[in-house]
């Protein structure tokens, strides 16, 4: 075990590894995926191409919400929850990154310590780096090598910045929004963009003094959902209320999550959703790798130094400089 701690793993040792469920490689196999050194993004690519037979079998279920709503007392409780139904899950969270180290601010192991502890769960904080959305650059990469290793539920948990977060629906198979009553007028709070892609809407922190006015905001907010035109997959988005610190509404809440992946099935939308994000998943990808072979350029870099200078000094229009750019990356 000392010697595979240290040593470089094969492409052979990472898939069996991970078919096996052994978390230590599970782990760093997570790593060499998020890795942007050009060696280990080969092996990582390797790696993926070999455990995709053995991909899909999750359940993929996306959590988002603004700061403060309980996001990860949610997730604790939640997944204490299908852990008590015999169901292995695997949370990804997404952290604010450090500006200074680039890693994650606050590890949600830290925050979810009855869950890190629980056999059925395994938690994987990651830093959000530059990806915008919410999520890490990488997590539909870790979500397919969780899945490989058999967990039966994937949850991702976005950072929750706001409208941004929209990125992890489409790498879900539901997409849950948490919301929080009491802070003010509740419809004026209501982001129609996430609202809309939302497959199911919780009042968090429904206990204590906030019970009614949760079960206001819940009204308020399934009357305004009905405002919303219905999607082509004839799902209404319910809205639900819990309380994570008393564990009130779980069961509600997975039953709901079950309900909806029936739905999906019955009326063939899963695999259909499934196949349109891998998609979407291509045509980010091929966005991401081309514009980091244009930035890595020598001659682009060279010139987009002195194109920055003219176009910030208001002597080039930007549509030249781009086209000056343009054009020298395509004739190199």
């Amino acid at each position: 075990m000392t010697n595979i701690r240290k040593r470089r793993l094969s492409v052979s040792e990472y898939v069996q590894g991970i078919l096996e469920g052994n978390r230590m490689i599970l782990s760093r196999a997570i790593t060499l995926v998020e890795s942007s050194r050009p060696q280990d993004r080969r092996l990582a690519e390797q790696v993926l191409e070999e455990i995709m037979p053995h991909t899909g079998g999750s359940l993929r279920i996306g959590i988002t919400g603004v700061p403060g709503v309980g996001k990860s007392t949610f997730l604790e409780s939640f997944g204490l929850y299908l852990t008590g139904l015999d169901k292995s899950i695997a949370v990804l969270t997404i952290d604010p990154t450090s500006q200074k180290t680039r890693g994650s601010i606050l590890g949600d192991k830290t925050r979810m310590e009855e869950l890190s502890n629980d056999p059925r769960a395994y938690i994987r904080p990651s830093p959000s780096g530059k990806s915008l959305g919410g999520v890490h650059e990488k997590t539909r990469e870790s979500m397919l090598l969780c899945e490989a290793a058999g967990f039966d539920i994937i949850l991702i948990e976005t950072v929750g910045v706001g409208q941004s977060e929209v990125a992890v629906e489409g790498m879900v198979d539901f997409f849950l929004l948490l919301m929080l009553a009491g802070a003010g007028d509740e419809l004026q709070g209501i982001k129609r963009g996430i609202m809309e892609i939302a497959d199911a809407l919780v009042i968090t922190k429904s206990d204590g003094d906030n019970v009614a006015r949760s079960k206001i905001a819940r009204r308020q907010y399934q009357n305004a959902l009905h405002l919303f035109p219905p999607n082509k997959t004839e799902w209404y988005p319910k809205v639900l209320t819990c309380s994570s610190v008393e564990s009130r509404g779980m069961k509600e809440i997975w039953t709901l999550i079950k309900r909806f992946e029936e739905h999906m099935k019955e009326r063939d939308f899963f695999h259909q959703r499934r196949a349109e994000q891998n998609l979407r998943w291509l045509e980010e990808s091929i966005n991401c790798y081309l514009l980091e072979q244009f930035y890595q350029d020598p001659n682009i870099q060279y010139l987009y130094g002195d194109l920055k200078k003219s176009v910030s000094k208001g002597k080039l229009p930007v549509s030249a400089a781009v086209r000056k750019l343009s054009e020298a990356f395509l004739n190199r």
